[in-house]
């Protein structure tokens, strides 16, 4: 790790879509409030895009927790849009998650992270499940399903 945030920046228009799939807003249901796709471990990398949909929901980004063994170590804390985002990667939290956190009202979206070695067609169909509106599975169900 280093001492210093690593300054991250929002993605330049790409030919690939972000691999991300949101509940509607309403009432929150279930565990998840729909699933992400990455295309790596290394949650740095990966951060930007998901940030520049999230902030439409949240405002600005303040923190991001995940389970210590679904990422490669990230630093503590990285810059996006000039603004200090926290890193915290914890045992306790449930495998195969991520949770993004507002800085305004402490709002936040966790998300089932599937895989991103998992096939195309599986990973479809477990964002469209975990992204239901009215779908309850736990984080367990949701990841049984890619096997």
């Amino acid at each position: 790790m280093t001492s210093g945030p690593h300054t991250v920046t929002a993605p330049a228009a790409e030919e690939h879509a972000l691999r991300l799939r949101l509940k509607p807003k309403g009432p929150t249901t279930g565990y998840v409030d729909g699933a992400w796709w990455p295309r790596s471990a290394d949650l740095v990398g990966e951060l930007p895009e998901l940030f520049a949909v999230l902030a439409v929901r949240l405002g600005r980004i303040e923190r991001v927790t995940f389970h210590l063994g679904d990422f490669s170590e990230p630093p503590r804390r990285i810059v996006y849009d000039g603004e200090r985002v926290r890193l915290e990667g914890f045992r306790s939290q449930r495998p195969g998650t991520v949770t993004v956190i507002g800085a305004s009202d402490r709002h936040r979206v966790t998300l089932l992270t599937v895989p991103s070695d998992t096939d195309p067609d599986v990973a479809h169909d477990v964002q469209m499940t975990a992204a239901h509106r009215d779908n309850t599975d736990t984080v367990e169900t949701l990841l049984d399903r890619l096997k």
